[in-house]
């Protein structure tokens, strides 16, 4: 896989999702193999205790770790629930750089230092990155919660699509979408999810995303430290940090994205490049 790929999939963690196998030595068991009151059980809990909000306001800083390249940037993030959500990308002095904006259907991004920007239907980006966009995923994966791919929401009837195993206080959630990619999710013992695993069957690509250092806001937990790691090829290709600083569920957010009369639309390719070159 190119590394501007890896890189716009880094910086802008958009479709999140270059995977690879990570295969397990321990047997999966289906919800007809264990009890089904007590999956069920552990799967609404989880639901539960998920992190709930309708809006979102949060900052961050964001290190970037790649072969040969680091980076560290604040960056701010707006989130109206299973609409859209916006990252500002901040990297000197609080000056915006890029801000992009993801939506149930489509992408854009505004590069502010070359005054351009991309506005992407996921449907025309089909080829241009290693899997398709999916908006809830996405989501999900900035807010720690289980989901099903492609699904905005779980109800009890789809259950049965996770396989479900206890081990040593921990338990592993797993299922797998159309294409053949497979989710692992991980959970303790107070059924908060720490880790989402989304791989590829061929072992050649994964997504590792880690949640740590819970802290309570707004009453509930919530991950104030997450940590993605991509390995292509059986080989590291990057890690992306996340330390937030701030988390403000059901605030107002204003959702602006504004592109200037003078700004020049360029393609997701130009856009990748120009992420690329960036800190050279």
């Amino acid at each position: 896989m190119k590394r501007n790929k890896h890189y716009i999939f880094l910086i802008i963690i958009s479709s999140l999702v270059i995977f690879s196998g990570c295969k397990s030595t321990r047997k999966l068991i289906s919800g007809k193999n264990i009890e089904l009151k007590a999956k069920d059980a552990y799967l609404v809990s989880m639901q539960q205790n998920a992190f709930q909000f309708q809006t979102l306001s949060a900052r961050m800083n964001v290190d970037l770790d790649m072969p040969g390249k680091s980076l560290s940037s604040r960056v701010d993030m707006k989130m109206q629930k299973d609409s859209a959500f916006q990252l500002s990308v901040q990297p000197f002095l609080g000056i915006e750089v890029f801000r992009m904006e993801f939506s149930r259907d489509s992408v854009k991004i505004m590069d502010r230092m070359n005054k351009r920007f991309v506005a992407e239907s996921y449907d025309g980006l089909k080829g241009e990155t290693p899997v398709d966009f999916n908006y809830y995923n996405l989501q999900a994966l900035f807010t720690n919660r289980l989901f099903l791919p492609g699904k905005q929401s779980i109800s009890s009837d789809e259950f049965t699509q996770f396989f479900f195993t206890e081990n040593n206080g921990l338990a592993e959630i797993r299922t797998k979408d159309e294409t053949g990619l497979r989710y692992t999710f991980t959970a303790d013992k107070e059924e908060k999810l720490v880790a989402t695993l989304i791989a590829d069957s061929s072992g050649d690509h994964s997504l590792q995303w880690d949640y740590n250092d819970f802290q309570i806001t707004n009453s509930q937990p919530f991950p104030m430290y997450m940590k993605a790691l991509i390995v292509s090829d059986g080989q590291q290709k990057g890690s992306l940090a996340l330390h937030f600083s701030k988390v403000e569920p059901d605030v107002p957010v204003r959702m602006d994205f504004t592109i200037p009369s003078k700004y020049t639309r360029i393609t997701y390719a130009q856009i990748i490049k120009a992420l690329s070159n960036l800190n050279k």
